[in-house]
């Protein structure tokens, strides 16, 4: 290569300029930034080094800003934000301050939609589009959609609508056969078959969508890719294009091993291997904790179901799905049809563990109301990611989900402080509950080494008392009472500090609170989830109903998002971390002296 290219586009418009022929060397180059830069700042680096073509060929054809690109979830868009003038700040990609880690419209003006779940490109583009038509605008939309996120309920409602106007939509479907795992389920085995040239051309379903369909094409083709959306331009209403990529393209290792390569940590950007850190003398994390308890449990219970929608890696499912295969189901980004098909089981008497992230529980509020809490059916809810979770920011913290689900009748909710809580509730869930239950537990380690202990029937409804104290009283929930444990460890006044472990927030020990509002002047009330409803709303409740002359101080997730940063920096921000609670301690005694 004589020159760089990709050093003189600060914007899609400077991109427009170069030949077709030249655009190969603008791919590698570019495939070339994001190896390196993701190679040492980490990030989701197979998803968007599937795009590379694709990302320049949209901007090359279609005239960006002023048509509307969506990318769905937004794993994908790296390639996307170095060409529309964030190349100099890519290296902060998901850093405290940096740019975000998903397209983020106040970012820039390119990112036309704030992604970060999955399947909501078409519904938004079909929304733009219909605006667009209102307002008598003439302008392209273009939804980028991958074939996992395409299986989700929400994308077929968009498509659905989509067919019956005459919008200028452009979906094209981003066929790699992977998301974060491997794609299931009947839609993938129907692509497949297309793909391979198996499928009748006349049993097309996206055609009998009302879409113009076209491809499959090679999505790597980069003057085959131009010239078939230089023709789709010009044609009117819904269209589809079904493109054809390897997810991990350029990239040796990322080509074979997807699913670990979708977000590698730090590797090699020579030789692509991974760069292996000791992990021995670690705690283990709770994902894994849960995975291979939930293993023991179903080989000593027949009746034990493992649902997850689609992260059976991440979750940690994957170790019951390779044990018990009959008996573990990935249903694909579906978290509605997860949770309902969890409360159908459940009425027929399976003990059903649903491990779904604590963020995408969100998109299933109404069938955690409607089909489990509202029919009292038992289903455990294993809410993984719950609290703030680091780098991946706003879309992902698993903050709301004391404040969604504390309202819901029949709702029993319980955060472990370690993982051998974790694993006793996990344990004495499966024996039989009357209620639903959410466990709720974060991403990553614990704190301790010897977790796998013989299993124990626990009262998961009361109280524990950590240390006692004279004066005030911090009550906690889950995994961030290690912090004020942490806090209390080098504290000077420690004598006029008790901690709380209230390891279930609904329903609360009310015995203990009233022992704790007689016996202290303050209360403390800590957790890794917004203040807004939470635990620290409960006491709050609590102690008005009794008539407690009592001052509560609430430390939680404040009513904002909070943006993207390592979980140390964003605790700092919330004012969680041991030092802020040090700090707090310290004012309050003050006050109280």
């Amino acid at each position: 290569m004589s020159q760089h290219l990709l050093a003189q586009i600060q914007s899609p418009s400077d991109l427009r300029q170069l030949d077709i022929a030249q655009l190969e060397q603008v791919a590698q180059e570019l495939r070339d930034n994001i190896i390196n830069v993701v190679a040492v700042k980490e990030g989701h680096l197979g998803a968007s080094l599937g795009v590379v073509e694709l990302t320049i060929a949209l901007h090359y054809v279609f005239n960006t800003p002023d048509d509307l690109l969506v990318w769905d979830v937004g794993h994908q868009a790296y390639g996307h934000k170095i060409l529309t003038g964030r190349r100099d700040q890519f290296e902060t990609n998901r850093q405290k301050g940096g740019i975000s880690g998903f397209p983020k419209r106040s970012e820039s003006v390119y990112d036309t939609f704030g992604v970060g779940h999955s399947s909501t490109s078409i519904s938004a583009a079909l929304g733009m589009a219909l605006a667009s038509q209102l307002k008598g605008e003439q302008r392209s939309h273009v939804a980028v959609i991958g074939d996992a996120s395409i299986a989700s309920g929400m994308a077929f409602e968009g498509l659905n609508h989509a067919g019956v106007t005459d919008a200028d939509i452009l979906v094209i479907l981003n066929d790699n056969a992977i998301g974060i795992d491997p794609s299931v389920g009947a839609l993938k085995t129907y692509l497949t078959a297309v793909k391979e040239g198996k499928n009748p051309k006349q049993n097309n379903m996206i055609k009998s969508l009302n879409f113009a369909y076209s491809g499959p094409i090679d999505g790597h083709d980069l003057p085959i890719l131009i010239k078939e959306l230089q023709r789709l331009q010009k044609v009117k209403g819904p269209k589809f294009l079904h493109v054809i990529t390897t997810k991990g393209k350029g990239l040796l290792q990322a080509e074979q091993d997807q699913v670990k390569y979708h977000a590698p940590g730090k590797f090699d950007a020579a030789t692509g291997e991974l760069i292996t850190k000791e992990e021995s003398h670690l705690p283990t994390k709770f994902q894994d904790v849960f995975g291979h308890t939930l293993v023991e449990l179903a080989q000593q219970n027949p009746k034990i179901i493992g649902i997850t929608p689609a992260m059976p890696s991440g979750s940690s499912m994957k170790y019951m799905m390779e044990a018990f295969p009959e008996r573990a189901f990935d249903v694909g980004i579906a978290e509605q049809h997860a949770v309902t098909l969890a409360a159908g089981m459940a009425t027929q008497g399976m003990v059903v563990f649903c491990n779904i992230y604590s963020t995408f529980l969100q998109r299933a509020y109404d069938q955690v109301i409607h089909d489990v809490a509202l029919q009292k059916l038992p289903v455990i809810f294993c809410l993984d990611r719950a609290g703030l979770v680091g780098e991946d920011g706003a879309t992902h913290h698993g903050v709301f989900d004391l404040a969604y689900l504390r309202c819901v009748p029949n709702m029993e909710i319980v955060a472990p402080l370690d993982e051998v809580e974790l694993r006793q509730l996990l344990y004495t869930a499966s024996l039989g509950l009357e209620n639903p239950i959410a466990i709720r537990y974060p991403r990553g380690r614990g704190v301790g080494l010897n977790w796998e202990i013989s299993f124990q029937k626990i009262d998961y409804k009361k109280g524990k008392v950590l240390h006692q104290g004279s004066d005030i009283a911090i009550i906690s929930t889950g995994f961030i009472g290690n912090n004020a444990l942490a806090a209390l460890a080098d504290f000077d006044l420690k004598e006029k500090v008790s901690l709380y472990h209230f390891g279930c927030v609904k329903p609360l020990d009310e015995a203990l609170l009233h022992t704790i509002c007689k016996q202290h002047r303050f209360v403390i009330t800590l957790e890794d989830a917004t203040i807004e409803g939470g635990l620290g709303s409960a006491v709050a409740e609590f102690i008005t109903t009794h008539d407690y002359q009592l001052p509560v101080h609430r430390l939680g997730i404040p009513d904002q998002f909070i943006e993207h940063g390592t979980i140390v920096q964003l605790q700092e921000i919330c004012g969680i971390s041991p030092m802020a609670i040090q700090q707090l301690l310290r004012t309050l005694l003050e006050q109280l002296a």
